[in-house]
Order: structure tokens, then sequence, then C-alpha cells
């Protein structure tokens, strides 16, 4: 399924020797999209970052994903926990050399982001979700619910309400479970429908270097 067995494929903002003691945003792309996707974004946040922008592990069309699609017959929630535990594993292996890890998703990644978060809260300064959602865990152990809930951490989570993709039931879903474990700054956009404009990236370079540089 969606198991990293070895290091993922990574777009880096800066090279190796220029990374040590920088905060890092780790991106987590959309379904069917891939690592490229997102990247250009980096340049339009605050260049203390260091940004890893990393590709899912499975085909999906011209792209690529992080687990099936909620419709798909191979879809489980093992297969978003497995995924999880190979990004994670990777993440362990260059957290030391980072001041800090924020975690950015963009629809299906808001997904991979929240589900990190909701394992090893401790980790994680933040997290940024985009025309996402987060998954409902059904008592499922991988997700420390109790703990997060304690540590309130910081989420920035953008959205049109006319957004055509995420269904109703997983936003309401969303906002009840942000509003109850985390710390939230919710900010609705027009016209943007599934996707990303200028204003909504303005807003969170403020919200990065708000939540996180300060």
């Amino acid at each position: 399924m969606g198991r990293m067995s070895e290091s993922p494929q990574v777009l880096w903002s800066r090279p190796e020797n220029e990374r040590a003691g920088t905060p890092l945003l780790v991106m987590f792309h959309g379904y069917g999209a891939d690592e490229a996707d997102l990247f250009g974004l980096a340049a339009q946040l605050p260049a203390e970052f260091t940004v890893a922008s990393v590709q899912g592990p499975l085909q999906a069309g011209p792209g690529r994903a992080w687990f099936p699609l909620r419709t798909d017959l191979s879809y489980s929630l093992d297969s978003v926990t497995e995924t999880a535990a190979g990004v994670e594993a990777w993440l362990d292996t260059i957290r030391g050399a980072h001041s800090s890890v924020t975690l950015f998703g963009f629809s299906q990644g808001m997904c991979v982001a929240t589900t990190l978060l909701r394992h090893r809260p401790a980790d994680y300064v933040a997290v940024v979700g985009l025309s996402g959602f987060v998954v409902e865990a059904d008592g499922d152990p991988w997700f420390d619910d109790q703990a997060t809930a304690a540590a309130k951490p910081e989420i920035f989570w953008g959205r049109d309400q006319a957004d055509p993709v995420i269904p109703a039931a997983a936003v309401e879903y969303t906002n009840t479970w942000l509003r109850a474990h985390t710390e939230l700054t919710k900010v609705l956009y027009t016209g943007i429908w599934h996707g990303i404009n200028a204003q909504e990236i303005a807003h969170v370079g403020e919200f990065l270097r708000y939540k996180v540089l300060n």
C-alpha cells in the first residue's frame, strides 16, 4: 500500500550544507499532483525556512497520491497510517538538523500532515492545511488525539466554502475536530475553489512568521 520502503523523493529549497539550524517546512501535495506542485510557493514564504516538498508513494494518474481515495475499494485507515509512518521514519533521520518542524499540506496532503501531528504532536510546531481535511480515526491507536488536544498545536486552515472536491461531511468533521484539538486559525476565501491564491499564501506567510519564527 502506501508504505515508503526507502527515503522519498524530495525537492529542497536549499543545499544540504545550508540547512543546519534552520526551521524545516515539509510540504505534502494533493492527490494526482507531485512534489513540484507546491514547491513554487516556497519562494513566497518566509526565507528563514528550509522547505522540503515530498513526493507521495503511490501512482495516481499522471501524478502521485499518499493513499487511495475514500471512494476507492483499496482505501483503508491502514493505508493512511502506513504512509504517515513512512514519512515519519524519514523525518526522524533529518529533524535533528533543524530548529523546528512545521507541516504544510494541500487537500489529501493536509490529511497526511494532520495524521503525523496526531501521532506525535510534540514533534511539530505548527501545521498549515489548505483545501483539505482530517481523517476520521475510528479509535485507531495511531492517533493520539488526547495528547494532541493537550498540546493544542497551532493550525492554519484555509479553504473556499464553494470547494467542489472535499465532501461536506469531511469538512464538517474537520471543523469539529480542529476546534476541539488545536489552536485554530481558520480563514475562508472566495473564488479559489479547490486551489490557492496569493492572498491565502500571504496569510500563510504571516501565520508562519508569527507562530513559528517568533
